[in-house]
């Protein structure tokens, strides 16, 4: 079985980055994605959808120190729902995605915008078994 998400876009807001009692990092990312079609009638509709992302580790000290808002992201993890009580004790549910390998794909400030500026972060140290495995650094993306 596959559970496997590859997203390409921007950050609505900066990072949030905390610290697990155990002192490790973690941080929230807010991923917006956009396609773009013609509906029935010849006239072009945009929609956004916006994902919420989970970075462990030195690839979420990464994700705080060189992304901002507005930052264009290549993101690949995997899906994850969990359950939680909200304060009159119903269930609710939150969808995520679990990142594995964040890359920036914004040109850093001091580069000219003519090409370059992307950043590989290390890849974390997966605390749910690896299960994304080791050696994946998305070179292999045909894009």
């Amino acid at each position: 079985m596959v559970n496997k998400v590859i997203l390409i876009g921007n950050l609505g807001s900066d990072p949030e980055l905390k610290y697990t009692a155990g002192g490790t990092a973690v941080a929230t990312l807010s991923v917006a994605t956009s396609r773009r079609w013609k509906d029935k009638d010849g006239q072009m509709k945009d929609e956004t959808e916006w994902h919420r992302v989970i970075v462990w580790s030195q690839s979420a000290e990464f994700c705080s120190n060189y992304l901002s808002k507005g930052s264009k992201v290549y993101v690949e993890g995997r899906l994850q729902t969990r359950k939680w009580k909200d304060q009159n004790g119903n269930d609710r549910y939150t969808t995520e995605i679990v990142a594995a390998t964040v890359q920036s794909l914004s040109p850093r400030a001091n580069e000219s915008t003519g090409g370059g500026g992307y950043e590989q972060p290390p890849l974390p140290q997966e605390p749910f078994g690896g299960m994304m495995g080791g050696g994946n650094t998305g070179e292999d993306v045909p894009f």
